[in-house]
């Protein structure tokens, strides 16, 4: 996949979530999200430690946060009091170290041991996939009917297939979606996301 497509396929579902945040009521931060054992807090500082993995990275710093990966407990801590802010000024952080010249580097060594030959643009398509797992996760625990880009969720549904693990604590079983079920719910199925 080219670059460019990969990159604004990465902004879409950046956009994406930050849309779903901006529409969560202030006093729903700690409500459950659809992940087990996460507030919809939780989920949000889980996505803006994922950015700062990937910021580190790429400007060279050691990042060495652990309250924010998957099955971690309280990665609530990470989006603070006000977690739409939060997020947005990760985001943009992140962003700005997001240069042409980084994107064909080689992916943190923690990505790379689990994909080998991964440059920061596959680990863009990882959070790419995340993000747009997470927005389902906070927008339906609230009752709003996300729906996601088809094109994004094809493209995560390839990447789900290869590198998501099963754990209480991250993926849960592979669910049977209806025969009639569109892509979307196939997805969030196949990541046992009841829909």
């Amino acid at each position: 996949m080219e670059t460019n497509d990969i990159v604004d396929g990465y902004r879409r579902t950046q956009d994406a979530f930050d849309a779903v945040l901006a529409a969560v009521p202030s006093q729903r931060w700690n409500a459950a999200s659809a992940c087990e054992l996460w507030t919809v807090r939780d989920v949000v500082g889980h996505v803006i430690w994922g950015l700062e993995v990937l910021r580190h990275h790429v400007t060279g710093q050691e990042y060495t946060e652990r309250t924010g990966p998957p099955g971690s407990e309280n990665p609530g801590e990470l989006a603070g009091d006000d977690p739409l802010a939060g997020w947005r000024a990760t985001r943009e952080a992140t962003a700005a170290a997001l240069t042409d010249e980084v994107l064909d580097l080689p992916a943190a060594p923690w990505y790379e041991a689990l994909r080998p030959g991964v440059k920061v643009t596959d680990h863009l398509e990882m959070l790419t996939f995340d993000t747009l797992v997470h927005t389902w996760d906070i927008g339906s625990a609230l009752g709003m009917d996300v729906r996601l880009e088809p094109d994004l969720v094809a493209r995560s549904f390839s990447l789900a297939r290869l590198i998501i693990s099963r754990t209480p604590s991250t993926f849960g079983p592979k669910l049977a979606p209806p025969p009639d079920a569109d892509k979307q719910t196939r997805f969030l199925a196949f990541l046992g996301r009841s829909v």
